[in-house]
Protein backbone atom coordinates (compact mmCIF):
# COMPACT_ATOMS: atom_id res chain seq x y z
CA UNK A 1 0.00 0.00 0.00
CA UNK A 2 1.24 4.00 -0.17
CA UNK A 3 2.22 6.05 2.58
CA UNK A 4 -0.66 7.42 4.33
CA UNK A 5 0.54 10.73 3.69
CA UNK A 6 0.82 9.94 -0.29
CA UNK A 7 -2.83 8.39 -0.10
CA UNK A 8 -4.12 11.71 1.25
CA UNK A 9 -2.55 13.91 -0.69
CA UNK A 10 -3.91 12.18 -3.80
CA UNK A 11 -7.42 12.49 -1.86
CA UNK A 12 -6.63 16.07 -1.16
CA UNK A 13 -6.19 16.84 -5.18
CA UNK A 14 -9.13 15.03 -5.80
CA UNK A 15 -11.03 16.70 -4.22
CA UNK A 16 -9.70 20.31 -5.18
CA UNK A 17 -10.38 18.72 -8.87
CA UNK A 18 -13.94 17.81 -7.80
CA UNK A 19 -14.60 21.13 -6.62
CA UNK A 20 -12.86 22.86 -9.49
CA UNK A 21 -14.95 20.92 -11.97
CA UNK A 22 -18.40 22.10 -10.31
CA UNK A 23 -17.47 25.60 -11.47
CA UNK A 24 -16.46 24.47 -14.91
CA UNK A 25 -19.50 23.65 -15.45
CA UNK A 26 -21.73 26.25 -13.81
CA UNK A 27 -19.80 28.50 -15.27
CA UNK A 28 -21.04 27.25 -18.46
CA UNK A 29 -24.22 28.26 -17.81
CA UNK A 30 -23.23 31.68 -16.42
CA UNK A 31 -21.32 32.00 -19.96
CA UNK A 32 -24.24 30.80 -21.90
CA UNK A 33 -27.21 31.43 -20.13
CA UNK A 34 -26.42 34.78 -19.00
CA UNK A 35 -23.92 36.63 -20.35
CA UNK A 36 -24.00 35.53 -24.07
CA UNK A 37 -26.76 33.79 -25.57
CA UNK A 38 -30.09 33.67 -23.57
CA UNK A 39 -30.01 37.37 -22.19
CA UNK A 40 -29.85 38.72 -25.68
CA UNK A 41 -31.90 36.18 -27.31
CA UNK A 42 -34.80 37.26 -25.00
CA UNK A 43 -34.55 40.79 -24.79
CA UNK A 44 -34.06 40.62 -28.71
CA UNK A 45 -36.46 37.60 -30.03
CA UNK A 46 -38.59 36.92 -27.16
CA UNK A 47 -39.62 40.12 -26.00
CA UNK A 48 -37.95 43.03 -28.25
CA UNK A 49 -36.95 46.21 -27.88
CA UNK A 50 -36.65 48.78 -24.82
CA UNK A 51 -39.21 46.50 -23.28
CA UNK A 52 -36.68 43.48 -23.39
CA UNK A 53 -34.36 44.90 -21.55
CA UNK A 54 -36.87 46.11 -18.54
CA UNK A 55 -38.64 42.37 -18.60
CA UNK A 56 -34.94 40.87 -18.38
CA UNK A 57 -33.94 43.28 -15.53
CA UNK A 58 -37.25 42.24 -13.40
CA UNK A 59 -36.58 38.65 -13.86
CA UNK A 60 -32.81 38.72 -12.68
CA UNK A 61 -34.10 41.02 -10.16
CA UNK A 62 -37.12 38.15 -8.57
CA UNK A 63 -34.53 35.03 -8.75
CA UNK A 64 -31.77 37.50 -6.75
CA UNK A 65 -34.62 38.27 -4.65
CA UNK A 66 -36.27 34.62 -4.05
CA UNK A 67 -32.60 33.52 -3.48
CA UNK A 68 -31.45 35.95 -1.04
CA UNK A 69 -34.04 35.10 1.22
CA UNK A 70 -33.93 31.09 1.52
CA UNK A 71 -29.96 31.76 1.56
CA UNK A 72 -29.33 32.43 5.54
CA UNK A 73 -31.98 29.80 6.77
CA UNK A 74 -30.79 27.03 4.12
CA UNK A 75 -26.87 27.97 5.06
CA UNK A 76 -27.59 27.41 8.79
CA UNK A 77 -28.92 24.18 8.68
CA UNK A 78 -26.60 22.76 5.73
CA UNK A 79 -23.78 23.82 8.09
CA UNK A 80 -25.97 21.81 11.41
CA UNK A 81 -26.51 19.09 9.66
CA UNK A 82 -23.56 18.37 7.33
CA UNK A 83 -25.78 18.23 4.39
CA UNK A 84 -24.18 21.49 2.07
CA UNK A 85 -23.46 18.96 -0.64
CA UNK A 86 -27.19 17.46 -0.39
CA UNK A 87 -28.16 20.84 -0.69
CA UNK A 88 -26.43 21.52 -3.45
CA UNK A 89 -26.97 18.44 -5.62
CA UNK A 90 -31.03 19.92 -4.79
CA UNK A 91 -30.16 23.66 -5.99
CA UNK A 92 -28.15 22.62 -9.19
CA UNK A 93 -30.91 20.19 -10.78
CA UNK A 94 -33.32 22.81 -10.52
CA UNK A 95 -30.86 24.89 -12.84
CA UNK A 96 -29.88 21.84 -14.79
CA UNK A 97 -33.72 21.15 -15.41
CA UNK A 98 -35.01 24.57 -15.89
CA UNK A 99 -31.83 25.44 -18.19
CA UNK A 100 -32.93 22.64 -20.54
CA UNK A 101 -36.27 23.60 -20.38
CA UNK A 102 -35.57 26.84 -21.52
CA UNK A 103 -35.01 24.94 -25.25
CA UNK A 104 -38.98 25.48 -25.45
CA UNK A 105 -39.08 29.38 -25.28
CA UNK A 106 -39.98 30.81 -28.69
CA UNK A 107 -40.56 34.52 -30.46
CA UNK A 108 -43.39 35.89 -27.51
CA UNK A 109 -43.37 32.93 -25.28
CA UNK A 110 -42.75 35.80 -22.86
CA UNK A 111 -44.03 34.18 -19.49
CA UNK A 112 -42.24 30.69 -19.40
CA UNK A 113 -39.13 32.52 -20.99
CA UNK A 114 -39.06 34.28 -17.69
CA UNK A 115 -40.36 31.92 -15.37
CA UNK A 116 -38.05 28.95 -16.30
CA UNK A 117 -35.21 31.10 -16.66
CA UNK A 118 -35.68 32.67 -13.15
CA UNK A 119 -36.32 28.98 -11.58
CA UNK A 120 -32.76 28.12 -13.60
CA UNK A 121 -31.19 30.97 -11.85
CA UNK A 122 -32.13 30.63 -8.49
CA UNK A 123 -31.20 26.91 -8.88
CA UNK A 124 -27.36 28.14 -9.94
CA UNK A 125 -27.32 31.02 -7.35
CA UNK A 126 -28.57 29.15 -4.63
CA UNK A 127 -26.17 26.51 -5.50
CA UNK A 128 -23.38 28.72 -4.65
CA UNK A 129 -23.97 29.29 -1.59
CA UNK A 130 -22.94 25.12 -0.52
CA UNK A 131 -20.41 25.18 -3.28
CA UNK A 132 -18.78 27.86 -1.87
CA UNK A 133 -19.27 26.99 2.11
CA UNK A 134 -17.13 23.72 0.98
CA UNK A 135 -13.87 25.76 0.00
CA UNK A 136 -12.83 25.42 3.96
CA UNK A 137 -13.56 22.08 4.08
CA UNK A 138 -11.34 21.43 1.42
CA UNK A 139 -8.72 23.87 2.13
CA UNK A 140 -6.90 25.00 4.81
CA UNK A 141 -6.92 28.94 5.82
CA UNK A 142 -3.44 29.10 3.99
CA UNK A 143 -4.65 27.39 0.80
CA UNK A 144 -7.88 29.49 0.24
CA UNK A 145 -6.56 32.30 -1.71
CA UNK A 146 -5.05 30.07 -4.23
CA UNK A 147 -7.79 26.91 -4.45
CA UNK A 148 -10.21 30.08 -4.80
CA UNK A 149 -8.58 31.21 -7.38
CA UNK A 150 -7.98 28.01 -9.38
CA UNK A 151 -11.69 27.25 -9.34
CA UNK A 152 -12.61 30.37 -10.84
CA UNK A 153 -9.74 29.82 -13.57
CA UNK A 154 -10.86 26.35 -14.31
CA UNK A 155 -14.29 27.71 -14.13
CA UNK A 156 -13.97 30.64 -16.59
CA UNK A 157 -12.24 27.67 -19.08
CA UNK A 158 -15.61 25.76 -18.73
CA UNK A 159 -17.23 28.70 -20.31
CA UNK A 160 -15.27 28.93 -22.83
CA UNK A 161 -15.40 25.30 -24.03
CA UNK A 162 -19.48 25.21 -23.53
CA UNK A 163 -19.11 28.44 -25.67
CA UNK A 164 -17.06 26.97 -28.38
CA UNK A 165 -19.38 23.80 -28.49
CA UNK A 166 -22.66 26.18 -29.21
CA UNK A 167 -20.81 28.42 -31.51
CA UNK A 168 -20.68 25.84 -34.60
CA UNK A 169 -24.34 25.40 -34.22
CA UNK A 170 -25.32 29.14 -34.15
CA UNK A 171 -23.22 29.55 -37.55
CA UNK A 172 -24.36 26.67 -39.18
CA UNK A 173 -28.48 27.39 -38.17
CA UNK A 174 -28.61 31.39 -38.81
CA UNK A 175 -31.47 32.67 -39.16
CA UNK A 176 -33.34 30.58 -37.08
CA UNK A 177 -33.72 30.60 -33.26
CA UNK A 178 -33.07 26.17 -32.97
CA UNK A 179 -29.22 26.84 -32.62
CA UNK A 180 -29.98 29.27 -29.52
CA UNK A 181 -32.57 26.47 -28.04
CA UNK A 182 -30.10 23.69 -28.71
CA UNK A 183 -27.72 25.77 -26.94
CA UNK A 184 -30.15 25.86 -23.53
CA UNK A 185 -29.59 22.37 -23.49
CA UNK A 186 -26.46 21.18 -24.85
CA UNK A 187 -25.46 23.97 -21.43
CA UNK A 188 -27.51 22.14 -18.72
CA UNK A 189 -26.25 18.75 -19.84
CA UNK A 190 -22.58 19.92 -19.56
CA UNK A 191 -23.50 21.54 -16.08
CA UNK A 192 -24.51 18.44 -14.66
CA UNK A 193 -21.47 16.27 -15.91
CA UNK A 194 -19.18 18.61 -14.60
CA UNK A 195 -20.51 18.61 -11.40
CA UNK A 196 -20.78 14.64 -11.38
CA UNK A 197 -17.28 14.52 -9.25
CA UNK A 198 -18.17 16.87 -6.96
CA UNK A 199 -21.07 14.90 -5.18
CA UNK A 200 -18.75 11.55 -5.27
CA UNK A 201 -15.24 12.80 -4.05
CA UNK A 202 -15.57 15.93 -1.71
CA UNK A 203 -16.04 14.99 1.85
CA UNK A 204 -17.17 16.86 3.94
CA UNK A 205 -15.00 17.72 7.53
CA UNK A 206 -18.44 18.76 9.34
CA UNK A 207 -20.13 16.24 11.54
CA UNK A 208 -23.60 15.90 11.47
CA UNK A 209 -25.14 17.17 14.77
CA UNK A 210 -28.17 15.23 16.40
CA UNK A 211 -32.00 17.27 16.32
CA UNK A 212 -32.61 18.15 19.72
CA UNK A 213 -35.98 17.31 21.18
CA UNK A 214 -38.97 19.26 20.34
CA UNK A 215 -36.74 21.01 17.14
CA UNK A 216 -37.28 20.59 13.88
CA UNK A 217 -34.26 21.54 11.51
CA UNK A 218 -36.08 24.87 10.27
CA UNK A 219 -36.40 26.02 14.05
CA UNK A 220 -32.62 24.84 14.82
CA UNK A 221 -31.79 26.66 11.25
CA UNK A 222 -33.92 30.49 12.57
CA UNK A 223 -32.29 29.85 16.04
CA UNK A 224 -28.73 29.76 14.75
CA UNK A 225 -28.81 32.79 12.23
CA UNK A 226 -30.66 34.49 15.40
CA UNK A 227 -27.59 33.94 17.84
CA UNK A 228 -24.99 34.53 15.07
CA UNK A 229 -27.30 38.06 14.44
CA UNK A 230 -27.10 38.78 18.29
CA UNK A 231 -23.68 38.65 17.79
CA UNK A 232 -23.16 40.98 15.35
CA UNK A 233 -21.11 43.62 17.25
CA UNK A 234 -18.49 40.54 17.17
CA UNK A 235 -18.17 40.66 13.33
CA UNK A 236 -18.52 44.38 12.70
CA UNK A 237 -15.63 44.21 10.40
CA UNK A 238 -17.30 41.28 8.37
CA UNK A 239 -20.84 43.87 8.22
CA UNK A 240 -18.59 46.45 6.50
CA UNK A 241 -17.10 44.79 4.46
CA UNK A 242 -20.50 42.66 3.65
CA UNK A 243 -21.72 46.42 2.95
CA UNK A 244 -19.30 47.30 0.42
CA UNK A 245 -19.50 43.50 -1.26
CA UNK A 246 -23.32 44.71 -1.56
CA UNK A 247 -22.76 47.84 -2.94
CA UNK A 248 -19.45 46.91 -5.85
CA UNK A 249 -21.37 44.08 -6.78
CA UNK A 250 -24.40 45.69 -7.38
CA UNK A 251 -22.04 47.49 -10.42
CA UNK A 252 -20.62 44.40 -10.94
CA UNK A 253 -23.89 42.38 -11.48
CA UNK A 254 -25.06 44.92 -13.81
CA UNK A 255 -21.86 44.60 -15.96
CA UNK A 256 -22.51 40.64 -16.20
CA UNK A 257 -26.26 40.91 -16.89
CA UNK A 258 -26.30 43.29 -19.42
CA UNK A 259 -23.18 42.83 -21.34
CA UNK A 260 -24.70 41.19 -24.23
CA UNK A 261 -27.30 43.95 -24.41
CA UNK A 262 -25.07 46.64 -24.22
CA UNK A 263 -22.99 45.00 -27.04
CA UNK A 264 -26.37 44.45 -29.10
CA UNK A 265 -27.53 48.17 -28.81
CA UNK A 266 -24.66 49.95 -28.84
CA UNK A 267 -22.32 48.36 -31.35
CA UNK A 268 -25.36 45.88 -33.22
CA UNK A 269 -23.29 42.86 -32.30
CA UNK A 270 -25.19 39.57 -33.45
CA UNK A 271 -25.09 36.27 -31.57
CA UNK A 272 -22.07 35.42 -33.56
CA UNK A 273 -19.97 38.15 -32.07
CA UNK A 274 -21.73 38.02 -28.56
CA UNK A 275 -20.50 34.28 -28.18
CA UNK A 276 -16.74 35.75 -29.45
CA UNK A 277 -16.73 38.38 -26.91
CA UNK A 278 -17.59 36.07 -24.12
CA UNK A 279 -14.75 34.08 -25.32
CA UNK A 280 -12.94 36.74 -24.91
CA UNK A 281 -13.85 37.34 -21.43
CA UNK A 282 -13.47 34.58 -20.35
CA UNK A 283 -9.64 34.01 -21.41
CA UNK A 284 -9.19 37.09 -19.49
CA UNK A 285 -11.31 35.83 -16.75
CA UNK A 286 -8.69 32.87 -16.12
CA UNK A 287 -5.54 35.23 -16.12
CA UNK A 288 -7.53 37.59 -13.90
CA UNK A 289 -8.33 34.95 -11.03
CA UNK A 290 -4.83 32.90 -11.54
CA UNK A 291 -3.25 36.06 -10.69
CA UNK A 292 -5.53 37.62 -7.95
CA UNK A 293 -4.59 34.86 -6.28
CA UNK A 294 -1.04 35.18 -6.04
CA UNK A 295 -0.82 38.79 -5.60
CA UNK A 296 -3.60 38.32 -2.57
CA UNK A 297 -1.39 36.17 -0.75
CA UNK A 298 1.36 38.31 -1.07
CA UNK A 299 0.09 41.79 -1.15
CA UNK A 300 -3.34 40.77 0.49
CA UNK A 301 -6.92 40.58 -0.04
CA UNK A 302 -7.92 43.79 0.83
CA UNK A 303 -5.72 45.80 -1.28
CA UNK A 304 -5.85 42.90 -4.43
CA UNK A 305 -9.43 43.74 -4.16
CA UNK A 306 -9.37 47.58 -4.19
CA UNK A 307 -7.07 47.23 -7.21
CA UNK A 308 -9.63 44.74 -9.11
CA UNK A 309 -12.85 47.54 -8.36
CA UNK A 310 -10.27 50.30 -10.08
CA UNK A 311 -9.60 48.15 -13.07
CA UNK A 312 -13.41 47.48 -13.55
CA UNK A 313 -14.31 51.00 -12.83
CA UNK A 314 -11.51 52.53 -16.08
CA UNK A 315 -13.33 49.87 -18.23
CA UNK A 316 -16.89 51.29 -17.38
CA UNK A 317 -16.21 54.77 -17.73
CA UNK A 318 -13.91 53.88 -20.93
CA UNK A 319 -16.87 51.94 -21.93
CA UNK A 320 -19.31 55.25 -21.26
CA UNK A 321 -17.56 57.18 -24.25
CA UNK A 322 -16.30 54.16 -26.27
CA UNK A 323 -18.07 54.54 -29.97
CA UNK A 324 -15.85 50.97 -31.46
CA UNK A 325 -16.31 47.37 -31.64
CA UNK A 326 -13.32 46.86 -31.21
CA UNK A 327 -12.88 49.15 -28.26
CA UNK A 328 -15.64 47.19 -26.64
CA UNK A 329 -13.49 44.00 -27.49
CA UNK A 330 -10.70 45.68 -25.83
CA UNK A 331 -13.02 47.09 -22.67
CA UNK A 332 -14.70 43.58 -22.14
CA UNK A 333 -11.45 41.77 -22.29
CA UNK A 334 -10.18 44.36 -19.29
CA UNK A 335 -13.70 43.62 -17.53
CA UNK A 336 -13.09 40.38 -17.65
CA UNK A 337 -9.83 40.62 -16.02
CA UNK A 338 -10.81 42.86 -13.28
CA UNK A 339 -14.28 41.36 -11.98
CA UNK A 340 -12.85 37.89 -11.85
CA UNK A 341 -9.98 39.41 -9.54
CA UNK A 342 -13.55 41.02 -7.59
CA UNK A 343 -15.35 37.87 -7.18
CA UNK A 344 -12.44 35.72 -6.37
CA UNK A 345 -10.87 37.84 -3.52
CA UNK A 346 -14.69 38.13 -1.89
CA UNK A 347 -15.35 34.82 -2.08
CA UNK A 348 -11.79 34.16 -0.11
CA UNK A 349 -12.30 37.04 2.33
CA UNK A 350 -15.82 35.79 3.13
CA UNK A 351 -14.00 32.20 4.21
CA UNK A 352 -11.19 34.03 5.89
CA UNK A 353 -13.60 35.98 8.18
CA UNK A 354 -16.08 32.80 8.72
CA UNK A 355 -15.32 31.25 11.89
CA UNK A 356 -14.70 27.42 12.02
CA UNK A 357 -18.29 25.14 11.27
CA UNK A 358 -19.75 28.60 10.39
CA UNK A 359 -18.85 28.89 6.52
CA UNK A 360 -22.24 27.77 4.84
CA UNK A 361 -23.90 30.67 7.49
CA UNK A 362 -21.23 33.21 6.44
CA UNK A 363 -21.47 32.62 2.89
CA UNK A 364 -24.68 32.71 2.67
CA UNK A 365 -24.72 36.06 4.02
CA UNK A 366 -22.77 37.32 1.27
CA UNK A 367 -25.74 35.41 -0.79
CA UNK A 368 -28.19 37.68 0.84
CA UNK A 369 -25.63 40.86 -0.17
CA UNK A 370 -24.62 39.16 -3.69
CA UNK A 371 -28.83 38.16 -4.39
CA UNK A 372 -29.45 41.56 -2.65
CA UNK A 373 -27.25 44.02 -4.84
CA UNK A 374 -27.93 41.94 -7.94
CA UNK A 375 -31.82 41.75 -7.09
CA UNK A 376 -30.81 46.23 -6.76
CA UNK A 377 -28.61 46.52 -9.63
CA UNK A 378 -30.21 44.55 -12.68
CA UNK A 379 -33.55 46.16 -11.56
CA UNK A 380 -32.01 49.81 -11.03
CA UNK A 381 -29.98 49.26 -14.85
CA UNK A 382 -32.91 48.09 -16.82
CA UNK A 383 -35.66 50.18 -15.21
CA UNK A 384 -33.05 53.37 -15.98
CA UNK A 385 -31.93 52.22 -18.68
CA UNK A 386 -35.59 51.17 -20.48
CA UNK A 387 -37.34 54.17 -18.49
CA UNK A 388 -35.15 56.42 -20.68
CA UNK A 389 -34.91 54.83 -23.86
CA UNK A 390 -39.28 54.64 -23.76
CA UNK A 391 -39.07 58.59 -22.20
CA UNK A 392 -36.93 59.85 -25.21
CA UNK A 393 -39.08 57.44 -27.97
CA UNK A 394 -42.47 58.88 -26.58
CA UNK A 395 -40.73 62.54 -27.40
CA UNK A 396 -39.96 61.41 -30.82
CA UNK A 397 -36.13 60.14 -30.81
CA UNK A 398 -35.83 57.42 -32.93
CA UNK A 399 -35.66 53.95 -31.39
CA UNK A 400 -32.26 52.63 -31.70
CA UNK A 401 -30.90 56.30 -30.79
CA UNK A 402 -33.22 56.30 -27.60
CA UNK A 403 -32.14 53.01 -26.45
CA UNK A 404 -28.99 54.10 -27.00
CA UNK A 405 -28.58 57.00 -24.87
CA UNK A 406 -30.97 54.50 -22.14
CA UNK A 407 -27.83 52.26 -22.24
CA UNK A 408 -25.32 54.80 -21.37
CA UNK A 409 -27.35 55.97 -18.66
CA UNK A 410 -27.69 52.72 -17.22
CA UNK A 411 -23.36 52.52 -17.84
CA UNK A 412 -23.36 55.70 -15.59
CA UNK A 413 -25.31 53.83 -12.77
CA UNK A 414 -22.36 51.19 -12.46
CA UNK A 415 -19.75 53.44 -12.14
CA UNK A 416 -21.65 55.13 -8.98
CA UNK A 417 -22.37 51.93 -7.71
CA UNK A 418 -18.50 50.54 -7.96
CA UNK A 419 -17.22 54.08 -6.51
CA UNK A 420 -19.44 53.58 -3.52
CA UNK A 421 -18.58 50.25 -2.68
CA UNK A 422 -15.15 51.45 -2.90
CA UNK A 423 -15.34 54.32 -0.62
CA UNK A 424 -16.69 51.54 1.75
CA UNK A 425 -14.42 48.85 1.49
CA UNK A 426 -11.65 50.94 2.47
CA UNK A 427 -12.51 51.61 5.99
CA UNK A 428 -12.58 47.39 6.54
CA UNK A 429 -10.10 46.03 9.00
CA UNK A 430 -9.26 42.38 7.47
CA UNK A 431 -6.76 41.62 10.30
CA UNK A 432 -9.42 42.13 12.98
CA UNK A 433 -12.13 40.72 10.50
CA UNK A 434 -10.24 37.61 10.77
CA UNK A 435 -8.99 37.48 14.30
CA UNK A 436 -12.93 38.18 15.42
CA UNK A 437 -13.57 34.74 13.58
CA UNK A 438 -10.65 33.28 15.49
CA UNK A 439 -12.39 34.21 18.51
CA UNK A 440 -15.71 33.60 18.67
CA UNK A 441 -17.44 30.82 20.88
CA UNK A 442 -20.93 30.32 19.73
CA UNK A 443 -23.27 29.93 22.89
CA UNK A 444 -25.87 27.29 21.59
Amino acid sequence: MPPKSTTEEQRKRRQDWAWYLYDFGNSAYAAVVVLAVYSAYFKGTVVGGAEGTRLWGISVGIAMLVSAVISPILGTIADFTAGKKKFLLLFSALSWVFTGLLFFVTKGAIFIGMLFYILAEIGYRAGQVFYNGLLPEIALPEEMGRVSANGWAIGSLGGIVCLLIVLPIILIFQGSDLPVRLAMIITAVFFAISTVPAFLWIRERAVARPLPPGETYLSIGFKRLGRTVKAIRHFKEFVKFMVAFLIYNDGIMMAMDFAAIIGAVLYGMNQQQLILLMIVVQVTSIVGAYLSGIYGEKAGFKRTLMLSLFLMLVAVIWMLFNQTLTGYFVIAALAGFALTGVQVVSRTMTGFFAPPGQSAEFYSFESVAGRTSSFIGPTVYGLLAGGVALMLERGGMETLAAEQVGQRAGIISIAVFLITGMIILQTVNQQRARQAAQEYVPVD
